[in-house]
C-alpha cells in the first residue's frame, strides 16, 4: 500500500487538481488511449507502423513508471525527468499513428494536454519543495 501522507504536505503549485479528479480523469485518458490503439492496429496498409507501435509502448511504459517513482520512491526530480520524457513520447506517438489515422491521433491529444498539465504540477512540486 502507498502511503499519501508525505503528498498531502507538500506545498502544491497554484491550479492543483483535488485528488478526486485524477482516477476519474485517467479512466476517460485510458479509454481514449485504448480507443486510439485499437484503431491504428485495424488500419490496413502498405507501410510499416512499427514506429507507432514503438512510440505506443514507449509511453506506456514511461506512463507506468511515473507512479512508482512519484510515490513509492518519492522521487520528484525523475519523476520530473519520467514526464518530460512522456511528453515528448506522446507527442511523437500523435504525430506517427496522425499518418495512418486523424481519428486515432486526435484520441491521444487529451491525453497529452492532460500530462503537460502533470508536467506543469510536477515542476511545481518539484519547484516548490
Amino acid at each position: 500500500m502507498i502511503n499519501y501522507e508525505w503528498y498531502n504536505l507538500l506545498h502544491k503549485p497554484p491550479l492543483t487538481p483535488p485528488v478526486g479528479v485524477f482516477a476519474p480523469a485517467w479512466i476517460f485518458l485510458y479509454t481514449t488511449i485504448f480507443i486510439a490503439l485499437v484503431i491504428y492496429i485495424m488500419i490496413k496498409c502498405k507501410n510499416s507502423k512499427l514506429k507507432g507501435y514503438v512510440y505506443f509502448i514507449l509511453q506506456m511504459v514511461l506512463n507506468i513508471l511515473w507512479s512508482p517513482i512519484f510515490f513509492v520512491q518519492i522521487n520528484i526530480q525523475l519523476a520530473l525527468l519520467i514526464i518530460i520524457l512522456l511528453d515528448i513520447t506522446v507527442f511523437l506517438n500523435i504525430l506517427e499513428f496522425k499518418k495512418f489515422s486523424k481519428l486515432a491521433a486526435g484520441l491521444l491529444i487529451p491525453y497529452f494536454i492532460w500530462i503537460l498539465f502533470a508536467t506543469y504540477l510536477n515542476t511545481g512540486l518539484n519547484w516548490l519543495n
